[in-house]
């Protein structure tokens, strides 16, 4: 993420319902590509997330809901919702049509999150934390987009086909959470599951922006996705995120090389 504020910051969208009401119209359907051509000028932010792993849980959407920004409500796939961990390697993050970073812009990142729709039916990905291995883009995304990054100790280790994520948090903590996650990767899936699809093709970020609900869009070329063998997990971040430990194993582990990406400006709605 950001290593630096950005020049002008994203506008917030425009003021939501309460938390208890439900979007005002139907979501967005879900789709393997963007639901809208990105636009070619001026965007935000670059990126490329490489070597992902995706672990997913099932989960009450009741229980999620008071987790969620006001103006949006629980995303779900037959009546449930899911709580992800995401460990990856963000490479070259840059600013607006500048070239990447290539050490501050490259770190180890492992996230929990959750799945939202808004009252313009937008579907999202509203992060509970973000832990990441460099302090100062920790605080460039703290301040600018009040994004709840952590700064811990990270590595991503690869031996063949299998991968090895770890994290210990340093500050703000809590000191002691943890993550260590490992996984060997298959073979590449042609036909993602609908559940597949609705864990991976997010095309958005919701977050509280100063009591404002802001969307940041992003687009990137479709996932090339894998399965994936959970070798071990060993974590506590999900609980540190303030969520349910898992109460068993993750209903699906996924496995990406990765893709560019691109956060812009979202579009204005009309009121």
């Amino acid at each position: 993420m950001p290593p630096t504020p950005p020049a002008e910051p994203p506008e917030p969208a425009e003021q939501p319902p309460g938390p208890a009401e439900q979007p005002a119209g139907p979501a967005e359907p879900i789709t393997a590509d963007p639901p809208r051509p990105a636009r070619a000028h001026r965007p935000l932010l670059t990126q490329s997330w490489l070597d992902l792993a995706f672990l997913h849980w099932p989960a009450d959407p009741a229980d999620v809901a008071p987790l969620l920004p006001a103006g949006t409500t629980p995303d779900t796939l037959d009546g449930l919702t899911y709580v992800g961990l995401v460990a990856f390697r963000m490479h070259r993050v840059g600013w607006f049509r500048l070239p990447g970073i290539p050490y501050l812009g490259s770190f180890p990142e492992t996230n929990v999150r959750l799945y939202s729709v808004d009252a313009h039916g937008r579907r999202g990905v509203v992060f509970r934390s973000l832990d990441a291995s460099r302090l100062l883009p920790v605080l460039a995304a703290r301040t600018a987009f009040r994004l709840p990054y952590v700064w811990s100790r990270m590595s991503v280790r690869r031996d063949g086909p299998t991968l090895t994520y770890t994290s210990s948090r340093r500050w703000p903590g809590p000191r002691g959470a943890h993550s260590t996650i490992t996984v060997r990767t298959g073979e590449r899936i042609e036909e993602p599951t609908a559940l597949e699809h609705f864990l991976t093709a997010r095309w958005g970020m919701h977050s509280d922006f100063g009591g404002r609900l802001l969307y940041l869009p992003n687009s990137h070329p479709r996932w090339p996705l894998h399965r994936a063998e959970l070798l071990g997990c060993d974590e506590n971040l999900v609980a540190a995120a303030g969520l349910r430990p898992p109460a068993g194993p993750p209903v699906s582990v996924l496995y990406s090389p990765g893709v560019p990406v691109r956060f812009t400006r979202p579009p204005r709605r009309p009121n």
